[in-house]
């Protein structure tokens, strides 16, 4: 862990509140360098899905040419939510750093623990329900892909 760089990470996440932001900031970095950098734009870009990790992870991915962070290290001003934690499963870097706690974020107003508990129940069960509804050609889209020998997997 790179101190220098959780401090960055830090940095952009108090730059972005002092802009009207909410406070979270992210650096992708390669071979000691920062290819990516995000801070939450949720509210400028309205945009819910516009966390620090995310607009990271998308800057870094244009920057490199590529869809996966091979190599890669994320730093982050806190702990990922649900939502980035996925993203960053996608993405694949090397490793995550993080500064503070879920915890943390929970008591200054952003808690995921709703979120946690929601994706162990049934799709019906859950506070938005998940309705499975197939329908002909449900599965359709898969056939197309497997019966491609040009695709590229992720």
């Amino acid at each position: 862990m790179d101190e220098h760089l959780m401090q960055r990470a830090l940095a952009l996440a108090a730059e972005n509140v002092a802009t009207g932001g909410g406070p979270f900031g992210a650096i992708v970095v390669k071979d000691g360098r920062m290819i990516g950098t995000g801070v939450n734009r949720v509210t400028a870009m309205h945009d819910p899905t516009a966390h620090a990790e995310v607009v990271a992870i998308r800057d870094a991915c244009a920057n490199l040419g590529t869809f996966q962070l091979d190599g890669c290290d994320l730093y982050t001003s806190c702990e990922p939510c649900p939502m980035c934690l996925g993203a960053i499963y996608w993405a694949r870097p090397d490793r995550v750093f993080y500064a503070a706690s879920r915890h943390d974020a929970a008591s200054a107003g952003f808690d995921d623990a709703l979120i946690y508990d929601e994706i162990g129940l049934e799709p019906s069960a859950r506070r938005i329900p998940f309705v499975h509804a197939p329908v002909a050609g449900t599965l359709r889209p898969f056939e197309v892909w497997n019966a491609n020998d040009a695709k590229t997997r992720y």
